[in-house]
Parts: C-alpha cells; sequence; structure tokens
C-alpha cells in the first residue's frame, strides 16, 4: 500500500523548504539570461479571490518553467496599497487606513504563501510606504519641472458619493468605475499630467507590441483617437477672437451652416452674455453638463440645442451662421466647437430638421445628383465637391489637402492633426494617496518641495468623516509650511495622486526595491526590463496599461531608464465564473480559495484552475472540476509508490531505443511525444489546459504500459525515465506533490533546480504502435503492428490474429472499423 497522499502536510514542508533555501530570489547575473514575469498587483483588499488565484497561478507556472530552461527569473509581489475603498472600508469600521491596509497585506501575505507561489518576496513593496513613494514625489518635481506636470482650472468628472475627481478613463457610462454614482461636470483647480505631449509616439509603438492582445491594441488605438484634418477659424460677426474648429472633412466645408458648440466650452456662456438667450442658454448648459453624454449614450440621445443669440462667418462663403450650444457636441473631441454641415452629417442633419437651419449640399455621390430638399438622411460618404469654389469637381481626398492647403495660405486655417486623448488629471480631494510635493506661496506661486526634504509623508493623525473633502486641509501641522523660495509663508497641496501613478511604474522599482539613493538603479533596471511577461485583466486595457507605458516614456527622457515599452508580452486572463456569473457576494456564488485548500490542497486549486480553460478565456468553476484534479493527482501519487519499490536503485533509461522491444518502445515513444507536447503548449501558447491533458493521457498509458510490459528487459530503467519526466511536465503546475515525488526518487536537489526534460529525437520516431481490438464495442485483443501501416493493414491484422479468430469462430463480421490507427472494433 502507497502512504496516504496528505496534499496540506507536503505543502506546507516544501513551502518552508523553498523559504529557507531561498530558492526563488534573484539576484543580477549578467551572465544568464533574464525573464521577468509579473502578475498586476493587488489591491489589498483583506482576502484573496478566485481572480487573483487564477491569475498568480498561471505567472507562477510561467516563472517555475522559465527557470527550469535556464533563465535567470525575477518574479516578484507587492501591494497597490492606496485609494479610496481603503480609505471607504476603514472608515465604515472605525479604523485608520493606514492599519487597515497593513493589517490586509500581512493576512493576504500569507494566503499567497500558502498557494505556494515562487515569489522574490525580498523586493516585496506597497505603495502606501513613504520609501515607495518619495521616489514618486521625486518623478513629479521633475515632471512639473518640464512642464509635464501642471494646474490648472478645468471642468472635471466628479462623482458626489466618493467626493473626488474622476480621469475621464475612468468614466464608465457616465458612471463612477469604483461606486456606479453619476459623474457630472464641476469647475475646478487640478493637477494634469501631460500625457498628451507623448499621444504621437504612444500611438506609433503599439505597432511594435507584436505579442499584446489585438483587442487590448484597439483600444488603446481608439482611446489616443488620432484624426488627421484642418483646424479652421470662423470670425465671430461682431468681432474679437475667432471661433476655431477641428473637421476631418473640411471638403465640406461650404456647406457649413451653422457652428455647435459643447455645453462645456468656455464660450458657451459667454457668447451669450447680454443677449436675450442669456438665461435660456445658463439653464441648458447647466442641464446638460449634469448629465451623462459618452459616446454611447449620444448616440441615442434626441439631439438637442439652444441658439446663443450670436453669429459668425463662413471664411470661405461669408454667410452669417447663427452659434448653437448643442448636446450631442463633446469637449473632448476637437476644440469642442464644430462647424455644422447638415447634408453631409446626421447628427447635424436632424438638428437641422429640428430648428429649421438650411441645408446645402455640397458632395455628391457618383452617378448621383443629391437636391437638399429630397434629403432624408445626410449623405456622409466621400464624393465629388459641388458648389466649393475652385475645388469644384474635385474628389473628395485630395480636395481635403487642397483645402487645408488653401486656408493656411488665406490665414483662415491650417492642416492639423488632434488626439482624443487628454491630459492625464491626477489630483484626487481624498485623504489616504501620495502628497502632492507642492507648497503655495502669495509671492513665489507655485513651489516645488526641496528633494532634500522628501518624502512628504502622508500624516496618521487625521479625522476621517468621509465628508468636506480631504482632511488633511483641516490640519495646520500639515499644510502650514514655510516657503521654500523665499521663506514666507506657504501652504502645503492638500490633493493627493491618483493611484494608478502608482501603478504605472511599480514594476520598475522592483527591480531594485531596496535602492535608497534615487528613484531607480539604472544597472538592475537595464538588466530586468521591460517586463518579459505581463498578466491581468482586460479591465486595465486602457488606464492602468495606458499610463504605464506613458510613465516608461517620461521615467526614460528623464535618463532612469532606457526602454520605450514596459511590457513586451501580455496576457489577458478570463474571469472565473460560477453558475454564469462574474463571482461575487451579491450573488453567492463565491467559492472561497482557503476552503478550497484546506479541503483539497493547493496543488488541486492550481491544477483546476489551469486545466478548465484556456488563460485567455474565462472559466466557469465546477465542482466536479476540482473533484477531477483532485482524483488525478491521487492517480499519480499512488502510480509512483508502486513504481518506487522497484525502480529507487534503477537508473534512468539512457539508450535511442533501438534496444527496446516494441511495445515499451511505443510506451517511451509516448513519453517523448508527451514531452513535445508539453513543451510546445507552455513555450509557444500558454495552453496549460492542453499540456495537463497530454500529461493525463500519458499517466493512463503508464498504468497500462505498467500492466503490458513490467516483465520486460530494461521496463524499470524505461519507467524511471519516464516517471522523472512527468514529475518534471507537471513540477510548474502542481510544484508540492512533484517535489515530495521527486524526493522519494532519491533526489535532494529541488526540481526548481532540475533542467526541463528534452524530447529525443529517435524516440519521436514510431517504431511500431499498439492497436486495440473490439469486438462490439468490448476489448478482446491488442496488438503490435509496425508503424505507417495503413488502415487496410491493420484490419487484416486483427482479423488475423488468433486470440480474434477464436472470439469470432469462423463468424464473418458485418462491419470493421479502424480509428486513428489505433483502434480496431469488429462488429459481429
Amino acid at each position: 500500500m502507497p502512504p496516504r497522499y496528505e496534499p496540506r502536510r507536503l505543502e506546507e514542508k516544501w513551502q518552508k523548504i523553498w523559504e529557507e533555501r531561498r530558492l526563488f530570489e534573484a539576484p543580477e547575473e549578467p551572465s544568464r539570461p533574464k525573464y521577468y514575469v509579473l502578475e498586476m498587483f493587488p489591491y489589498p483588499s483583506g482576502r484573496i479571490h478566485m481572480g487573483h488565484v487564477r491569475n498568480y497561478t498561471i505567472g507562477d507556472v510561467v516563472a517555475r518553467y522559465k527557470r527550469m530552461r535556464g533563465f535567470n527569473v525575477l518574479h516578484p509581489m507587492g501591494w497597490d496599497a492606496f485609494g479610496l475603498p481603503a480609505e471607504n472600508a476603514a472608515m465604515a469600521r472605525g479604523l485608520h487606513p493606514a492599519s487597515w491596509t497593513y493589517d490586509n497585506i500581512e493576512y493576504m501575505r500569507g494566503q499567497l504563501k500558502e498557494l505556494g507561489y515562487s515569489y522574490d518576496w525580498p523586493r516585496e513593496l506597497a505603495t502606501c510606504d513613504p520609501d515607495y513613494y518619495r521616489w514618486e514625489q521625486l518623478v513629479f518635481i521633475e515632471m512639473f519641472r518640464r512642464g509635464l506636470a501642471y494646474k490648472k482650472k478645468a471642468p472635471v468628472n466628479w462623482c458626489p458619493r466618493c467626493e473626488t475627481v474622476l480621469a475621464n478613463e475612468q468614466v464608465e457610462g457616465g458612471l463612477c468605475w469604483r461606486c456606479d454614482s453619476p459623474v457630472s461636470l464641476k469647475e475646478l483647480e487640478q493637477w494634469f499630467f501631460k500625457i498628451t505631449a507623448y499621444a504621437e509616439e504612444l500611438l506609433a509603438d503599439l505597432d511594435n507590441l507584436t505579442h499584446w492582445p489585438e483587442r487590448v491594441l484597439t483600444m488603446q488605438r481608439n482611446w489616443i483617437g488620432k484624426s488627421t484634418g484642418a483646424e479652421i477659424f470662423f470670425p465671430l460677426k461682431d468681432g474679437g477672437e475667432p471661433l476655431t474648429v477641428f473637421t476631418t472633412r473640411q471638403d465640406t466645408l461650404w456647406g457649413a451652416t451653422f457652428m455647435s458648440l459643447a455645453p462645456e466650452h468656455p464660450l458657451a456662456l459667454a457668447l451669450a452674455q447680454g443677449t436675450p438667450q442669456e438665461a435660456a442658454v445658463r439653464d441648458f448648459v447647466e442641464h446638460w453638463r449634469a448629465q451623462d453624454r459618452s459616446r454611447g449614450v449620444l448616440e441615442e440621445i434626441t439631439k438637442e440645442g439652444v441658439f446663443t443669440g450670436r453669429y459668425c462667418l463662413n471664411p470661405v462663403t461669408g454667410w452669417e451662421i447663427p452659434i448653437y450650444v448643442a448636446n450631442f457636441v463633446l469637449m473632448e473631441y476637437g476644440t469642442g466647437a464644430v462647424m455644422a454641415v447638415p447634408a453631409h452629417d446626421q447628427r447635424d442633419f436632424e438638428f437641422a430638421q429640428k430648428y429649421g437651419l438650411p441645408i446645402k449640399v455640397v458632395i455628391q455621390p457618383p452617378g448621383e445628383e443629391l437636391r437638399a430638399e429630397d434629403l432624408t438622411a445626410a449623405y456622409e460618404d466621400e464624393g465629388v465637391l459641388q458648389d466649393s469654389g475652385s475645388f469644384s469637381g474635385l474628389a473628395s481626398a485630395p480636395a481635403r489637402e487642397a483645402i487645408a492647403a488653401f486656408l493656411e495660405e488665406a490665414g483662415r486655417g491650417r492642416p492639423a492633426v488632434h488626439f482624443r486623448l487628454r491630459d492625464w488629471l491626477i489630483s484626487r480631494q481624498r485623504y489616504w494617496g501620495a502628497p502632492i510635493p507642492i507648497i503655495y506661496c502669495e509671492k513665489c506661486g507655485l513651489t516645488p518641495v526641496p528633494d532634500k526634504d522628501l518624502p512628504v509623508k502622508l500624516p496618521l493623525d487625521v479625522s476621517l468623516s468621509g465628508e468636506g473633502g480631504s482632511p488633511l486641509a483641516q490640519l495646520p501641522s500639515f499644510t502650514d509650511v514655510p516657503c521654500p523660495a523665499c521663506g514666507g509663508p506657504g501652504r502645503r497641496e492638500v490633493d493627493t495622486m491618483d493611484t494608478f501613478v502608482e501603478s504605472s511604474w511599480y514594476f520598475l522599482r522592483y527591480a531594485c526595491a531596496d535602492y535608497r539613493e534615487g528613484v531607480l538603479d539604472r544597472k538592475r533596471v537595464d538588466y530586468w526590463l521591460p517586463v518579459d511577461q505581463y498578466i491581468g485583466g482586460i479591465e486595465h486595457a486602457v488606464l492602468h496599461l495606458l499610463y504605464a507605458r506613458f510613465f516608461t516614456k517620461v521615467l526614460r527622457d528623464l535618463g532612469l531608464a532606457q526602454i520605450d515599452e514596459p511590457f513586451q508580452r501580455l496576457l489577458t486572463q478570463g474571469m472565473v465564473l460560477k453558475d454564469g456569473a462574474k463571482m461575487a457576494k451579491s450573488k453567492g456564488n463565491v467559492v472561497d480559495p482557503d476552503e478550497l485548500i484546506q479541503a483539497y490542497g493547493t496543488d488541486t486549486t492550481r491544477l483546476f484552475l489551469l486545466f478548465a480553460a484556456p488563460p485567455e478565456r474565462d472559466l466557469e468553476w465546477s465542482d466536479q472540476g476540482v473533484m477531477g484534479g483532485h482524483r488525478f493527482l491521487h492517480r499519480l501519487w499512488t502510480l509512483a509508490h508502486n513504481l518506487l519499490p522497484d525502480i529507487k536503485e534503477t537508473a534512468p533509461y539512457q539508450g535511442t531505443g533501438a534496444d527496446l522491444p516494441a511495445g515499451l518502445g511505443e510506451f517511451r515513444h509516448k513519453v517523448h511525444q508527451t514531452i513535445q507536447k508539453v513543451t510546445g503548449d507552455i513555450e509557444d501558447r500558454f495552453h496549460f489546459n492542453t499540456a495537463i491533458a497530454a500529461v493525463m493521457e500519458l499517466i493512463n498509458a503508464f498504468y497500462q504500459g505498467v500492466e503490458d510490459h513490467s516483465q520486460e528487459e530494461k521496463a524499470l530503467p524505461v519507467f524511471r525515465e519516464a516517471l522523472e519526466a512527468v514529475l518534471k511536465l507537471l513540477y510548474p503546475m502542481v510544484p508540492h506533490i512533484t517535489e515530495e515525488l521527486w524526493e522519494a526518487l532519491g533526489y535532494n536537489t529541488s526540481l526548481q533546480l532540475t533542467p526541463w526534460p528534452q524530447a529525443q529525437a529517435e524516440a519521436l520516431v514510431e517504431a511500431a504502435r499498439t492497436v486495440v481490438v473490439q469486438i462490439n464495442g468490448k476489448v478482446r485483443s491488442r496488438l503490435m503492428v509496425p508503424a505507417g501501416q495503413s488502415d487496410r493493414e491493420i484490419e487484416n491484422a486483427a482479423l488475423n490474429d488468433p486470440v480474434i479468430q477464436k472470439w469470432l469462430q469462423g463468424r464473418p463480421p458485418k462491419k470493421v472499423v479502424v480509428a486513428r490507427g489505433k483502434l480496431v472494433n469488429i462488429v459481429i
């Protein structure tokens, strides 16, 4: 009888051994190829959930596999520890966010260690640690000095429930990304990072990210939103600065019959001032500024507007055209002012019909003639220009280029490129975040905190009520400081930084987490970066991943790194579902990892999450699947211990296979075929599910091989070779049970330090194969046939087999089916 398989006992044993031997710490070794694998670090919410476990298990398999392939692997872990959720959760429990956060980190670190992940724990960092954010503050100051960090008054997205500002990327369908509350616009002085200075490079470098999912690349391209067209100046009828519009369809300029402004446009109220329309415009602007006007919603809402009482002039026709404020115009696109061409834009067409505005056709489709009075919808495609001065008769594409040049020469416009991307708003009016290192002085203005005075520490002696904005503003011991430039009275900035700032560079800091002389140790950063494999959810496609790319380029330009892009490969893993829905307490479908580990062990938990679906797909939870994985590990345990008495003192087979009997040679062929399959599945595709399936199939063949060939010469060396291969192939997925069995084979070196198995070319050449022969679906015989035989030859061999002839007793079969050259079913 094999000893009892006790997963919790041996998991604790091996986790302790790994820690004592410091197997997963990765010093820089320039003589070895490096591999940096990283999962997106967690927010310390209190407990690890199954989504975390799946994410981190995928990363751990890659890390362990790459170590066995000879790479010097960096696999760190840390905590995205600042943010509003911690502040709110702590207040709800009457705790300080710091104690809440650090208690959660302590608990979750224990959970991660219990799961056996091969993290380089000495590199652990928490973004709420002053030793981390002091360097972030220094980067902020350098960005401020270069004009990449600035403060301005702007209409911003305001979440009334969170009582803070949100970046555009944090508003999803008009709702706060955290709490789903409706977001309104508010005019505030805010800090921004000038991400738009990198828009062109951020867009162009997407072409170099050939190992990122196309879906993520598309989302970033759309968010950056490059448009090539022209800026056109529309003079105001009564004088003053002209209105500037941006359009990609300057070929329709001669058809512009009115002007539309976004409700947020700074001139929306100013133009109406002193006109009979002033009150109506003010009411309209206030109403629509508070509404959800995201792109998806705008497609559905009724097009509405209000006349400002003012006119501008079409710069090429001289027409006086009315200026409206319209609910379908977005400030984030172009200049927030749109020349309206109702014959050639559907939204303008609907608006013009509603308000009785003129419609003029200036683009004709090939072979047709459109008349304004006959239009039932706008013609938005390209065509040939008409009634467009000297440009009439030109096709749309060449006309656009010619018109842009004409406008520039006439001083009425210029060719232009615009981006949908807007500067990153980083101010937050809450407490639990990194302080912005700026001091206000009436004499000197905005003054950065001197480098020697960093970090500006977040004070812990605050009263948190959740009302009235940041509690820092009520703390004179924090706010009242001398101006570092003149020594006069100064006041600290009380906004804190968006927590996405911390997560935009943590992966660089892991390379030198113990460095105290500056932001980054350039030598170590240059060795480890970029991250070779990054793993996380698709929900971060625009927010975190775009910000991280931007920050990396800034740090490069500050001389702190040499890379252009932070992540070479990106895997966006699917969600873990139960009963068809994402796991959530509110749905009652949460599976607690702790309970699963106690019941089945860490290896079973890992095995199920890897086997149930490819990593990029959503995974449907299955209790039966968990139990199936547990049974498989029991089969592995039993097989190994049944073999151990006979093979422990036997050396693995070392030959080419030419000296083996046919059946044993076929089994060895299966072993090396599996090595080749598993290696390809992990190396090329991260298809751990098919890799595991291949090993399961090998285990079945192993049981059969022991039954059929255990008495043959050289069977024991072949079985020893096969078992060692199985343990190596499974080690990245289920490291605890495989380490235990490896030790039982007599080895005192961890599998982590053992080379990955190589498929032997000679063994991959199939010499003979076993064919299973059934009669009416029941196995009656097995026979060896030479490799390469046809189905007809295999059928003849089966019918001539003495065992089968005895069963047939001279009766002719009704039907014979040969399946994949390995199975014959005879129907009688």
